[in-house]
């Protein structure tokens, strides 16, 4: 009877299996939140990948705009017959452009020895992903949504003061840019 007694008072002092299973279910999880925690902290601190486009905001191209300066990367000047739909790249220089927030606006260019003073509305865009910024022409009557053509170039500075435009062209085989430069007017 002592042995029996001993057993059952042995069988009472000792915590139930469940209970060893929950304790140990309990470090596990502490064990994984842990885990999961310093994966957070050093993805946080790891350095970002790039890609190599400048990162730009539509709040950073938004303004009056003056086209002050063209140049070219990798084809000469003259190899450039139009641009942009216009007879020559000269029409632009000096040109203003109005950029409003809704995505609506003008640019005009100034009438010179080869070109004719003409304004022309546009609805544009920046793609912040890629670092482009595009528009397309609107004349009387059209809607942006309907307008399926239009121009795609490399936004590569947009800041308070100044932005740059890089237009991508074919010239012999490779790929070359029209660069525009513009300074932020006031109007």
């Amino acid at each position: 009877m002592c042995k029996e007694f001993t057993k059952i008072i042995q069988l009472a002092l000792r915590p139930p299996k469940f209970i060893l299973k929950i304790t140990t279910m309990k470090k596990l999880l502490l064990a994984i939140a842990l885990f999961s925690a310093s994966l957070v902290v050093l993805e946080s601190c790891s350095p970002k990948a790039t890609t190599g486009a400048t990162s730009v905001r539509r709040g950073n191209v938004t303004g009056n705009w003056m086209l002050n300066n063209i140049s070219f990367e990798g084809i000469p000047d003259v190899a450039v017959r139009s641009f942009l739909g216009e007879s020559s790249y000269k029409c632009f220089v000096g040109s203003t452009w109005s950029l409003t927030n809704s995505g609506n606006g003008t640019y005009n260019l100034p009438a010179s020895a080869n070109c004719g003073a003409k304004s022309q509305d546009i609805f544009w865009s920046v793609n912040s992903s890629d670092g482009t910024f595009q528009f397309k022409k609107l004349y009387e009557g059209d809607k942006a949504k309907n307008v399926t053509e239009g121009y795609r170039m490399m936004l590569t500075n947009a800041d308070d003061n100044t932005m740059t435009i890089k237009s991508p062209i074919e010239y012999s085989g490779s790929t070359a840019y029209v660069v525009m430069n513009f300074v932020k007017s006031v109007k």
